[in-house]
């Protein structure tokens, strides 16, 4: 465990909370200002959450996997926006289970299932789809 908390994951790990935090601060930032000045609820998640997408992405490319940059920015882009799609794909699937699956509607367990389950759930599919995909590790030579 000692070896781990000072591994270079370990430092991944860090760096994809920070950058992914400073994404969802910036989400509720974005929602809640839109909301004040009266824009419509969902036309104000969408825009709040493509905001949040491309500074997730920035902070993903430049700091937490900063050595794993490859020449091609519009693939890695196209790749992470399809992957934080089915991420938010599965928050939304944890909150259609127990909301209308399971006809637990209050505001409760509408936030648990999609804001705490759904959240960590599609923040491991990120780190681990993000990692292996969008910045693998292109210091390993294949044969």
């Amino acid at each position: 465990m000692r070896e781990f908390l000072r591994s270079e994951r370990m430092g991944e790990v860090v760096r994809f909370l920070i950058s992914g935090g400073i994404a969802y601060l910036a989400d509720l930032l974005v929602f809640n200002l839109l909301l004040l000045a009266g824009v419509d609820s969902i036309l104000a998640k969408v825009v709040s959450s493509v905001i949040a997408i491309f500074i997730a992405f920035l902070g993903s490319r430049y700091y937490t996997w900063r050595d794993r940059r490859s020449v091609h920015p519009g693939r890695e882009y196209a790749m992470f926006f399809l992957f934080s799609a089915i991420a938010a794909g599965l928050q939304l699937l944890c909150l259609a289970i127990t909301h209308n699956g399971l006809g637990w509607t209050s505001a409760l367990a509408d936030n648990i299932s999609g804001n705490v389950v759904g959240m960590a759930i599609a923040m491991v599919f990120r780190f681990l789809t993000f990692r292996t995909f969008v910045f693998p590790d292109r210091s390993v030579t294949r044969a």
